[in-house]
């Protein structure tokens, strides 16, 4: 049986650290980068855990900049 695995894609330069997206993450992949910022001068969010990404797109929902990507790939 094919595995459905998520992948996160994140404009970093957009990104103003709302926060949003960590919070509805419900697997713990997304985090805000404490020490680095954008052009912007925002702490923008990263993906800490790419690994545990399920495809479900709560971040990319809730971004108000649409800042976020998801694409699920099939892992044979």
């Amino acid at each position: 049986m094919a595995k459905i695995i998520g992948a996160v894609e994140i404009n970093r330069e957009r990104c103003k650290g709302c926060d949003l997206c960590v919070v509805a993450c419900p697997c713990d992949v997304l985090a805000l980068q404490p020490k680095e910022v954008n052009d912007r001068g925002y702490h923008f969010v990263t993906d800490n855990n790419p690994e545990k990404c399920i495809g479900c797109a709560a971040c990319a929902t809730v971004c108000p900049d649409g800042c976020i990507t998801v694409y699920r790939l099939v892992e044979k």
